[in-house]
């Protein structure tokens, strides 16, 4: 639909009955159509035309248009309800364009990327321009990873579909008004609908598109700091985890590896040969050892590096306004930026990666890709470098991403970077929040980081495990950060190295408690690598929001707990000497702590006590747990033997839970029919509880025969009998534990059936 007015055009085009967009084109300017972010076309979507004197309402099943003639106005409803309107529409101002929306009193409002504000960001107007907040703790207003995203509490998205820097005025006059100002561009907005924060966010994620499968090594244990000075530090590190037995899958080489100082060596993007003499053996050598190798790289060439004149003499760099190098100093030297917006510029980088994985390289860590330093004069091959800062970071994944697709179809790279835009995460991009301060600071501001990345579509949000900047050797804050890191998406312990990262080299003690949480989270991997699977699916984040599942009106702005998937809800600790916390049980469940069972009901608050060794970790009642063997690396993984930890309580009538599995290296498994997702289901009804369990088979992936240990939690006395698909059959029963443990040999080609007839 396209709607006249005297300074110019609206475009209405709704993509289904829970998205559209609408885009105003000034007098003079012509309709741009591409969009860094939205990957969905389109559909025919069944509407109707409602006309009348003073308005004109486009109506779907789901979500309607209506515009007021005099004065004009348009608004958006979703089955009926109001959802939102422009309130002066489009303005342009001195330096800005901008689209104002009225607000209700009572939204709260999330999105706008990383910030530290607290989880409702509504009274800020935050600054669009990626820059890195070097030892940030509990407040900050610019991080190194903004969104033109605001998500409200009455369950609708607004994405402002536009790549040049801006603002996003979070009503920050307090007149019920949202603001998107921008210095340029497209004049473009998506609203998404939707009846779930689920729904919402795979609407979302339908639009800019869904986050690949990780290589599943890449929900393992790394190894990192800032950093390794040479081959042989990194090869005695890995020696001494597998020597300790705490397991690990990767390390990560920060920039010794092309110079032996901080500074001066940026753009050598070359192995160093006196510190690392024999860099593709150490690789070998290291995945003999099931441990991946990534890499740090930036898109600075400095002028001092040994790369400089080639990058000039092939055309690699950005120019300045006379079409020579752009040059200018930031902290690591004088320096040229890639551009990778020319196409020279974007092979020359592809090529020193590809390289690279051609010696066995398996990670990729961009770095600084804010950029850091990105001067507003310096031009790119499509134009400024403020039209394409904040996009630059995701162009960059775009560039790895669409390399691999083309010269390793047969491998899922790992992409680390801090700076991105929206949509980054269909390029599997692995996003993390910058170097935060090394204190307790620093780690109550992670929860909120994740959850708010999470809801807009980044769902592998995570940060320095320990934190990253300062030398604050404090073992307790350690201990409780990488307790946290059990249940958030990457398990990357990274930072300065005056105080060390790695847990091989703490003190006795804390390297114990670090050992458990580690061995933890391989214990998890099964179920771990499952939400994977449910984010590649349907956009549904690792870490979520309270509020997702429950309504209670203050858990609305509340980052203290958080659901780890759909099964677990975590209290992390996050100050110094806690010996008592909080907790608040979601309501419609019952919950049992995972480590004593004891059970509490929803809807409630209880004080509990605090254990050094663990943070406080339930799981709901009903719920599955699949959880591995002891593993040194996720390659031993197979997914062939399993224990199934079924959390019994006569509440629960019916529950359903899987376990997804595919090869852990090829992307697209799934799609291919290269995978396997087991089914279990329960069933209680008059003291008898079913179990069943059934495979979905990809056409291209062999049945087997699964060894999986049955543990039903939370069965208080000795049951009656137990049928596994009608034959009788033992088991045991602990009576202290209170657990029943049922073995299984099960062959996934037939659905398989446990009853368990309990005793009054």
């Amino acid at each position: 639909m396209e709607i006249k007015v005297n300074d110019g055009v609206y475009k209405i085009v709704p993509y289904n009955n829970v998205i559209v967009e609408t885009s105003f084109i000034p007098k003079g300017e012509t309709f741009n159509p591409s969009s860094h972010a939205v990957i969905l076309n389109p559909e025919a979507v069944p509407s109707e035309l409602i006309q009348s004197d003073n308005s004109v309402e486009l109506k779907t099943k789901g979500i309607s248009v209506h515009i007021q003639k005099q004065p004009f106005q348009i608004s958006y409803a979703y089955k009926g309800k109001p959802i939102i309107s422009e309130k002066m529409g489009y303005v342009k101002n001195d330096s800005l364009e901008t689209i104002q929306f009225n607000l209700n009193k009572e939204e709260v409002l999330y999105g706008g990327g990383v910030r530290a504000l607290g989880m409702n960001r509504r009274g800020y107007r935050l600054q669009l321009y990626n820059r890195a907040h070097y030892g940030y703790e509990t407040h900050s207003e610019l991080m190194n990873y903004t969104m033109p995203i605001v998500m409200s509490s009455e369950k609708y998205l607004i994405h402002f579909d536009n790549a040049p820097i801006g603002f996003l005025d979070l009503d920050s006059k307090k007149n019920n008004t949202l603001t998107y100002e921008t210095i340029s561009g497209r004049k473009t907005y998506q609203v998404v609908v939707g009846d779930s924060w689920y729904d919402l966010l795979d609407n979302y994620t339908d639009l800019t598109g869904k986050q690949p499968m990780p290589p599943r090594w890449a929900l393992g244990n790394f190894s990192s700091r800032f950093g390794y000075h040479t081959q042989q530090e990194v090869e005695e590190t890995v020696q001494k985890f597998r020597d300790e037995q705490i397991p690990l899958d990767a390390v990560i080489i920060d920039i010794y590896w092309f110079g032996k100082d901080i500074q001066g060596h940026m753009g050598n993007l070359e192995f160093l040969k006196d510190s690392f003499p024999n860099p593709t053996q150490m690789i070998k050598d290291l995945k003999s050892k099931n441990v991946n190798t990534i890499l740090v790289t930036e898109p600075f060439i400095l002028t001092t590096s040994k790369r400089w004149q080639e990058t000039v003499d092939n055309d690699v760099l950005a120019k300045d306004s006379l079409g020579n190098p752009f040059k200018f100093d930031f902290y690591f030297g004088n320096t040229g930026l890639i551009d990778i917006y020319n196409p020279k510029g974007k092979a020359w980088f592809w090529d020193i990666y590809k390289g690279l994985a051609d010696m066995g390289v398996t990670g990729i860590w961009g770095d600084l890709g804010e950029p850091e330093v990105h001067p507003s004069k310096l031009l790119h091959a499509t134009g400024t470098a403020d039209e394409v800062h904040n996009i630059y970071g995701h162009d960059w994944a775009r560039l790895v991403h669409e390399g691999y697709k083309t010269d390793f179809p047969n491998q899922r790279p790992f992409i680390l970077m801090r700076a991105g835009s929206s949509g980054s995460q269909r390029f599997g991009m692995i996003p993390w929040s910058g170097d935060v301060n090394r204190s307790w600071g620093g780690l109550q501001s992670q929860p909120e980081i994740a959850l708010q990345m999470g809801m807009q579509g980044l769902g592998y949000m995570h940060s320095d495990l320990g934190g990253f900047a300062g030398d604050n050797l404090d073992d307790e804050l350690y201990t409780r950060w990488l307790q946290y890191g059990v249940f958030q998406p990457i398990y990357r312990p990274h930072a300065q190295e005056a105080v060390p990262a790695e847990p091989i080299f703490r003190e006795p003690k804390t390297k114990a408690l670090a050992k458990k949480s580690i061995e933890l989270r391989y214990k998890l991997l099964p179920y771990n690598y499952t939400l994977a699977f449910q984010n590649h699916q349907h956009g549904t984040p690792l870490m979520r929001p309270l509020f997702f599942e429950d309504d209670t009106q203050s858990l609305q702005t509340d980052a203290s707990e958080y659901f780890w998937g759909d099964a677990f809800l975590i209290a992390p600790i996050m100050k110094s000497g806690v010996t008592e916390k909080d907790v608040y049980f979601p309501k419609n469940h019952v919950w049992f702590d995972f480590y004593t069972d004891e059970k509490f009901e929803g809807g409630t608050r209880k004080t509990i006590k605090t254990h050094e060794d663990y943070i406080p970790t339930y799981v709901k009642a009903g719920a599955f747990i699949p959880m591995a063997k002891p593993m040194q690396s996720t390659k031993e993984y197979k997914g062939e033997v399993f224990e199934l930890h079924y959390y019994f309580d006569a509440s629960v009538k019916e529950s359903k839970g899987q376990l997804y599995n595919d090869d852990g290296v090829t992307p697209n498994d799934f799609e291919t029919g290269s995978y396997e997702v087991l089914q279990f289901e329960s069933e209680f009804e008059k003291d008898e509880l079913e179990l069943e369990l059934e495979a979905e088979t990809g056409k291209n992936y062999a049945s087997s025969i699964k060894t999986v240990m049955v543990i039903v939690r939370n069965i208080s006395s000795q049951p009656k009998s137990i049928k596994i698909d009608g034959n009788k059959i033992n088991g045991t029963w602990d009576s202290q534990t209170k657990q029943l443990f049922i073995p299984l040999s099960w062959n996934t080609k037939n659905e398989t059936e446990i009853k368990i007839k309990l005793n009054k």
